[in-house]
């Protein structure tokens, strides 16, 4: 698709969807490390756009609560206090999600009344549009899995589907603004080092979806030593391993295979970086072949920090382990894109 990098407004907006996107999921972060993913029982797209205003609201939503499997195995104890707490948290990631469908409707009329768009810019939006509602409804079967028989939290495999998917249109998002911002003569075609660029890629969106089956099986605690895993570096019970459900239900497995990866991919951008490390004619190649290096050193230090701050968790409480964890899902975030910002740069001219 080739779109000329002159429609800046409509570029504006895009970015400021990609920063809104970064806050919405790290909101997720949030809410995940805080327990509040499960404290709103019911999605109401237009009534639950409020929090309750008075008592007898807030009793009808603890109420609500008291009769999920969280509240009656694990939260039992809980105050209203409480409950207002990690209902803030859940309330504020679904009202940033409702922020962020206001962002998009408003400009895109706007834009579509002044003619602002080109024909080559509508097929990505309807795709960005989709994208969204996807990321909604995937949402809300996620929670839904934590509600009911036996279940205290979501489904791992569903929370990692969803943060994948957020991913998905984080990248799409600042794949289009990229678009419309970056001048033609910026790009240079770099065939062998795209293809390097995508292997890294590919190896990112699996280490995501295995740090989101960390969080959701609350794993960083079965191993909360570093390099070895609880004194091994290649645990015995691997030697068990039976049928793919092991290597995303096991938490030490979880472990091996989050670590494996993020030492490939550090090996992997250090070698790209060395390959980006010669004129090609475009100083913003130039400058953007560091940030992945700078990332991933970063991301494997909060990585590392964050499983041997895992033995000070205290429930209820933020404390050393939960800033590094969200510090970690936000670098996370960070070197994605600029991965997806050299796939961009090193592509062929159109």
């Amino acid at each position: 698709m080739k779109i000329e990098a002159t429609s800046r407004p409509v570029a504006i907006w895009l970015l400021t969807g990609v920063a809104m996107v970064v806050i919405q999921i790290a909101l997720g972060g949030i809410t995940r490390l805080t327990g509040s993913g499960l404290s709103i029982t019911e999605w109401n797209v237009v009534t639950g756009a409020l929090p309750p205003l008075t008592a007898a609201d807030w009793a009808v939503e603890f109420a609500k609560y008291q009769q999920t499997p969280q509240f009656r195995l694990l939260n039992f104890d809980f105050t209203l206090q409480e409950f207002k707490y990690i209902f803030f948290w859940e309330w504020f990631h679904r009202f940033w999600a409702r922020l962020i469908g206001i962002v998009f409707i408003i400009p895109f009329i706007y834009f579509l009344w002044t003619r602002q768009f080109k024909s080559t810019m509508i097929r990505p939006l309807l795709i960005l549009f989709l994208l969204g509602a996807l990321q909604g409804a995937v949402g809300w079967i996620m929670v839904a899995s934590g509600l009911t028989g036996d279940a205290i939290y979501v489904k791992p495999t569903r929370l990692a589907l969803h943060f994948v998917l957020a991913l998905g249109l984080l990248s799409y998002t600042f794949w289009f603004a990229l678009q419309l911002l970056v001048p033609g003569d910026q790009r240079v075609a770099l065939p062998a080092i795209r293809k390097s660029v995508i292997f890294i890629l590919s190896l990112l969106v699996l280490q995501l979806a295995y740090g989101a089956f960390m969080a959701g099986h609350k794993a960083a605690t079965a191993a909360p030593s570093w390099p070895d895993i609880n004194g091994q570096i290649v645990p015995d019970l691997l030697s068990n391993a039976s049928g793919i459900l092991f290597w995303v239900e096991n938490k030490i497995a979880i472990h091996f295979v989050h670590r494996g990866l993020a030492y490939i991919l550090l090996i992997a951008v250090v070698l790209l970086t060395f390959r980006l490390h010669r004129p090609h004619g475009s100083r913003l190649l130039q400058k953007a072949s560091w940030f992945p290096i700078t990332l991933v050193l970063l991301q494997v230090l909060l990585g590392i920090l964050s499983v041997l701050y895992s033995t000070s968790i205290i429930p209820g409480q933020w404390g050393i382990f939960e800033w590094m964890a969200q510090l970690h899902q936000l670098v996370a975030m960070l070197l994605l894109l600029s991965l997806v910002m050299l796939l961009y740069l090193t592509r062929e001219r159109v």
